[in-house]
């Protein structure tokens, strides 16, 4: 949740159109290299790196900069990217030089989307530096202890739009992948070092963590709204009057307050979707987006269906099927033939949003060029999302060894980028 986000596609920049850019940022947790134990040092690894605390550090291409709390650290494309294709490989030297950096002190990154066995209540220390009065602000009104603050790493995705037209587009087709994202992406089943029964446990923890103001994060699926006139009016502004009485200083009126599970940023002519839990390596992580990707570009040139027809869905039932995904993921049927429909599947009656998912790569997307990033996408639809693939590691009834050794594993699979497989070490 770093207030710098989406820099990369702000006025600075000429005006970029539909799929002309792509933002990444990728959250990782620091954690000790024996015990998993959290260890708030992100300050002290920047320190080491430029000599100061401060929130941003650039290496041209990328950058890393902090979060809310002090264990985890983004990583970020610092401008534009014009591909997705080869980004995997700047975010996995970035991953190592930071490893490199954190074995003085006996650390390392830590992948998936939430901590196994985190205690947030006891062992959350918020960012103390630059740019954090935001972060009080947060603290001050939510309590930011909780597993939905403290305790989520994400993959954020940021597409450009170029005007308004451009704008309706794009978040009428981002609006109907969403609820599908899970399926392939959630990469947090425990949580208090219990399985939770859910394969996004991230995700859920996440649409709660703002209850108190509903209207921050609403049903997570944005509101059937395309132009920026309707997004203030529908959207940002009952925000930005809800939280009003919470904030008298107004540090929160802006758009980055949006919780939403993709969220407009019109000083910026870009949408943000949140909802991609971080994988196991990049090379994953890239699977994951250029499957969303070629999607989201596959509807917006309504290759199935008109633009029409996508801005009818209402976000009440589009998020009724985020919650069956963020539990059961691929397993998941879909009932509704109008919502396959949407994307050219010809299949009897009903569905898998795995079955979906093979569909919709098959149809859209082309990786023969990318043989690591076509098989980590291969191993997501064969074997399942890596959450499921975590439990599969773990058995029925996990110790705390279990624990330990599976996501040591996974520890491994970042550093070297390698994709999970239970009987098979990356």
């Amino acid at each position: 949740m770093t207030t710098r986000t989406l820099e990369q596609m702000s006025s600075k920049t000429a005006t970029l159109h539909l799929f002309e850019g792509y933002g990444v940022e990728m959250e990782y947790m620091i954690v000790d290299k024996d015990t998993l134990q959290v260890k708030p040092i992100t300050d002290q690894l920047i320190y080491d790196e430029v000599g100061a605390y401060v929130s941003d550090v650039e290496f041209g291409q990328m950058a890393w900069s902090n979060e809310l709390v002090l264990h985890v650290v983004e990583l970020k494309t610092q401008s534009p990217a014009s591909s997705l294709i080869g980004l995997e490989n700047h975010f996995q030297q970035h991953v190592q030089r930071i490893n490199k950096l954190l074995e003085k002190h006996h650390a390392m990154l830590l992948p998936t989307g939430a901590h196994p066995f985190m205690d947030p209540f006891k062992e959350t220390k918020l960012w103390p530096h630059e740019h954090n009065a935001v972060y009080e602000a947060y603290n001050r009104i939510f309590d930011c202890r909780g597993h939905g603050w403290a305790n989520l790493q994400s993959t954020h995705l940021n597409l450009p739009f170029g005007n308004d037209e451009e704008f309706g587009k794009l978040h009428a087709a981002i609006r109907m992948v969403l609820p599908l994202i899970p399926a392939l992406a959630a990469s947090s089943p425990m949580l208090d070092g219990k399985l939770s029964g859910l394969l996004d446990t991230r995700l859920e923890v996440y649409r709660h963590n703002q209850d108190k103001i509903p209207a921050i994060a609403g049903k997570v699926v944005p509101e059937a709204v395309f132009t920026k006139e309707a997004y203030e009016t529908q959207i940002l502004n009952n925000m930005y009057k809800a939280v009003a009485p919470y904030d008298p200083e107004g540090v929160l009126q802006e758009e980055f307050l949006n919780s939403r599970g993709a969220i407009a940023r019109f000083d910026r002519n870009a949408i943000e979707i949140r909802l991609i839990d971080i994988q196991e390596s990049p090379v994953a992580d890239l699977a994951v987006l250029q499957a969303v990707v070629a999607t989201v570009q596959a509807l917006v040139g309504e290759r199935w269906v008109s633009i029409e027809k996508l801005q009818q869905w209402d976000e009440n039932c589009l998020s009724e099927l985020l919650l069956q995904v963020i539990k059961s993921g691929q397993e998941t049927v879909i009932t509704d033939r109008a919502f396959i429909d949407c994307f050219g599947f010809d299949c009897e009656d009903n569905c898998t949003v795995g079955e979906l998912w093979k569909h919709l790569v098959a149809e859209t997307l082309n990786l023969e060029e990318q043989p690591h990033v076509a098989y980590a996408l291969n191993v997501i639809l064969s074997r399942g999302c890596l959450s499921k693939r975590i439990v599969e590691a773990l058995g029925e009834n996990p110790t705390e060894q279990d624990i330990q050794r599976v996501y040591l594993g996974l520890a491994h699979c970042l550093q070297w980028g390698g994709v999970f497989i239970p009987e098979k070490p990356c």
